[in-house]
């Protein structure tokens, strides 16, 4: 199968649990597809959603650690109110994108948009485009992605998640279901897996 490889890295990456809404902010281990989704219309210049191209991932990070924030509350008339919380931020992350259309893959070369590791301050460096060939095999690793629930022979936490938002006002989630979140990689036995074999890894492609 040939594909497209893009190697994405930052210094700070944090992705938002939906639950959390004011007090400790903890990421997700993971990013969500709407990240994904999000990073690949800011390349292009347009919104893209999963019926427009597969792509696959493998996320990585260097560790975690909090950090405090201030954040201004803003209120009628012109007023601000200062409030400190703490945020939980991967470090050093490392993103691999694949897509199976060549287009996608060279639209991050010079993208249109910033391109964000998760807030508007998390800014992420293109790396790498490669061309690979990945080759179907059992037995693969899988992790650093997340992955549709239910799948037999997966296990971890599990998120309800939106895979994109529209680009109305107010922007509306889309696609939200059940999710597990893979940080750490497990041997998939249960079928065969598009496999990298430079990186040792399976990936899986949404749809």
């Amino acid at each position: 199968m040939k594909t497209y490889r893009v190697h994405l890295r930052g210094w700070t990456a944090s992705f938002r649990y939906p639950i959390f809404i004011a007090g400790f902010q903890p990421t997700l281990p993971v990013p969500p597809l709407s990240t994904i989704y999000g990073l690949i219309s800011a390349a292009k210049g347009s919104i893209i959603t999963p019926k427009d191209t597969l792509v696959g991932y493998v996320f990585e990070s260097n560790g975690k650690a909090v950090d405090l924030e201030t954040i201004y509350e803003l209120s009628e008339p012109l007023k601000a109110k200062s409030n400190v919380c703490k945020r939980e931020l991967l470090f050093e992350p490392s993103l691999y994108l694949y897509f199976d259309k060549v287009d996608y893959a060279q639209s991050f070369q010079m993208p249109r948009y910033p391109l964000l590791m998760g807030r508007s301050t998390e800014l992420a460096m293109v790396d790498e485009i490669i061309e690979v060939e990945l080759e179907n095999k059992v037995g693969v690793l899988l992790g650093g992605t997340l992955l549709p629930f239910p799948m037999e022979g997966i296990f971890g936490p599990i998120q309800a998640l939106p895979t994109h938002f529209t680009d109305e006002i107010p922007r509306k989630a889309v696609g939200t279901r059940p999710f597990y979140m893979i940080d750490s990689f497990i041997k998939y036995d249960h079928m065969p897996i598009p496999f990298d074999k430079e990186k040792g890894w399976g990936v899986w492609f949404h749809k």
